[in-house]
């Protein structure tokens, strides 16, 4: 898993990006089984589980679009997990930028295995703040589910790694 003086290997970001693909389609199975299309069950004042269908990209961008969205993202979503392996294989041993790749990585596979299963993404977390009203419909921000909030993760983690590296090389 770690390489010589502890610095991990790409099998340790593989391992990583794995686990999150389990963890996405494991949530998105129990929603599928415990939930009919549409139905919405509030947990919170600001927080329901949802069973949404997402035959767009984020934010439900292309959802309206005729069907070939579906193949247009998975393979959009292949050709960025093989980037994302191939930078894992060059920069692995950098642990928050072979980190925030691996969530990356792991969120793409798991919508890809969406949209390869049932033609859209299965989407279930779903919030609500006042402060958004302006932005969303009644304040609740788009449905979202693991592999998009592993995406997100990953995406922040990208942009500490850049911060602290130019902070680094003016130091």
């Amino acid at each position: 898993m770690a390489r010589a003086g502890g610095a991990p290997g790409l099998a340790m970001w593989l391992g990583l990006a794995a686990v999150v693909v389990l963890l996405d389609q494991l949530t998105k199975t129990l929603i599928v089984g415990w939930f009919e299309p549409g139905a919405v069950r509030p947990v919170t004042d600001f927080f329901n589980l949802v069973r949404v269908h997402n035959r767009g990209a984020a934010f439900s961008f292309l959802a309206g679009a005729s069907g070939w969205q579906r193949w247009f993202f998975v393979g959009l979503g292949v050709l960025a997990s093989g980037f994302i392996v191939w930078m894992l294989r060059s920069h692995g041993t950098q642990r928050l930028f072979g980190f925030s790749l691996a969530m990356i990585l792991g969120g793409a596979v798991g919508n890809i295995v969406d949209r390869l299963l049932h033609g859209y993404v299965v989407d279930f977390l779903q919030f609500r703040f006042a402060l958004l009203e302006p932005v969303f419909a009644g304040g609740y921000f788009p449905s979202f589910n693991v592999a998009d909030a592993a995406i997100t993760v990953g995406a922040i983690g990208l942009i500490l790694d850049e911060i602290l590296r130019v902070r680094r090389s003016r130091g």
